[in-house]
């Protein structure tokens, strides 16, 4: 891939978030023997990579909050795709809603084979794990996705931080990527597009603060420390109980994640970090459903799969079940000439 050359992508959203596939991916990333987790590693050092990252995340041909995935061989043959996920900041470690897209484009394109009826599972390494998109076909077509996550786990809980809007205090869990989550009631705040813009500056905030002071260090892997989103929630209505015994919770949020990018889909990592939270309080059990909305409305509905212990400490497995719909295919292309290549960030 030369810095002249065409590039192709399939465009598809989950839930309202944009996720562009690339399927020739720079060649820096696409050799034999490597992890994806390595790769992410290499991409974060390649200028190959950062370049056309940031042509197709920026404007004119992107936007701020751009989200997409370079596709490179898996770690082994008992998956069927590796990839890279990417923003306008950089390489992501995890992507809920990127993994739903990528098992949705997978059938839809026949690159794994699906019964015209059924579910077909497209296994699919990411830097945090391996990761599943069981997708749901009907008459030929995608119905819907479950991302079964990599173990998602307690951090922190009860951490104090100083915002513009006064000491909030998070909790901190892992679901692939690390949260700090919090009421956004605790910042005076609802989650709501009139919120977006104080919301986005307090995510930050804590995002920065909590990172200053090492406060999410993962224990097994130091690739995977780091704050990368703040999710702000809100109950939309009490836990609701259901013939068999279960409940459905019904809550809302707000993710903001890398610098100050939202999340228009109710987060798929973000969803499993939110899920582990509520599971080690005992709101969420084995059985019970999380109905997750988004700032746009779009639901993903989330349960454990199983409890499990993830670094000598308590963590859950979770399924996160979201739609996935493809919205074009590009060619994007590159003049020389032009004096803003690879493209801007305007907020």
């Amino acid at each position: 891939m030369t810095r002249n050359a065409p590039i192709d992508t399939i465009d598809w959203h989950t839930g309202g978030e944009p996720f562009r596939i690339v399927p020739d991916s720079p060649a820096a990333l696409t050799g034999d023997g490597l992890t994806v987790a390595e790769r992410r590693i290499l991409a974060t050092r390649s200028d190959e990579a950062q370049w056309v990252r940031a042509l197709l995340c920026g404007e004119p041909r992107g936007h701020a909050d751009m989200y997409g995935g370079f596709l490179v061989p898996p770690d082994d043959a008992g998956a069927h795709l590796g990839v890279l996920f990417w923003h306008k900041d950089g390489f992501s470690t995890a992507c809920g809603h990127g993994t739903i897209a990528l098992g949705a484009w997978a059938v839809a394109s026949g690159r794994v084979a699906a019964p015209a009826d059924g579910s077909t599972d497209v296994l699919i390494d990411v830097p945090s794990g391996r990761v599943t998109a069981s997708v749901r076909t009907r008459g030929g077509l995608v119905e819907d996705v479950t991302f079964t996550n990599v173990a998602s786990h307690v951090h922190a809980r009860g951490v104090p931080v100083g915002t513009s809007r006064g000491t909030v205090t998070v909790d901190i869990a892992f679901g692939g990527a690390m949260y700090a989550v919090l009421p956004a009631a605790a910042a005076g705040l609802r989650v709501g597009p009139e919120h977006l813009a104080e919301i986005v500056a307090v995510g930050r905030e804590i995002r920065d603060a909590l990172n200053a002071a090492g406060a999410a260090e993962h224990p097994g892997d130091a690739r995977l420390s780091g704050i990368y989103g703040t999710v702000f929630t809100e109950e939309v209505r009490p836990p609701l109980p259901r013939p068999d015994g279960s409940r459905q919770l019904h809550q809302r949020n707000i993710t903001v994640f890398a610098d100050g990018q939202v999340d228009r889909s109710p987060c798929g990592s973000g969803t499993s970090a939110r899920v582990a939270l509520l599971a080690g309080t005992g709101e969420l059990r084995p059985g019970d459903e999380l109905r997750h909305e988004s700032v746009v409305g779009s639901v993903f509905r989330a349960r454990i799969t199983e409890l499990t212990t993830a670094h000598g400490r308590p963590a859950v497995i979770t399924a996160v079940t979201g739609t996935a719909h493809a919205t074009g295919t590009c060619r994007f292309t590159v003049d020389p000439h032009d004096a803003l290549l690879p493209g801007f960030v305007l907020r």
